[in-house]
């Protein structure tokens, strides 16, 4: 039995190891970093993904209406809102493939 979720990451990291392929045009069996840079890379991704988790935090913490204070058109309004900036957050990151100076 597969696990959905399990399937989601796979496919999730397929579709971003092709984008850093074609944007970058390498992978992370490069040979031309050091293990330091590495480590910076890994870094970076940790700091930005704090980043991204305060700011979820954030809006989590913002007050609340109560729904049936709302219009349905409003309550659309919001939750697309929300999903096109979580998209956002969550889309925003530095590649594992690109070389700093």
């Amino acid at each position: 039995m597969s696990d959905v979720n399990v399937e989601n990451v796979v496919q999730s990291l397929r579709t971003r190891e092709e984008a850093g392929l074609q944007k970058y045009g390498v992978n992370t069996e490069r040979t031309d970093l050091s293990t330091m840079e590495w480590l910076q890379h890994l870094q970076e991704e940790l700091m930005d993904g704090a980043v991204y988790i305060e700011k979820l935090k954030s809006e989590l913490k913002e007050p609340k209406h109560n729904i049936r204070d709302i219009s349905p058109e409003e309550f659309n309004r919001r939750e697309k809102a929300h999903k096109e900036n979580l998209a956002k957050v969550l889309g925003k990151h530095h590649s594992p493939y690109v070389t700093y100076s």
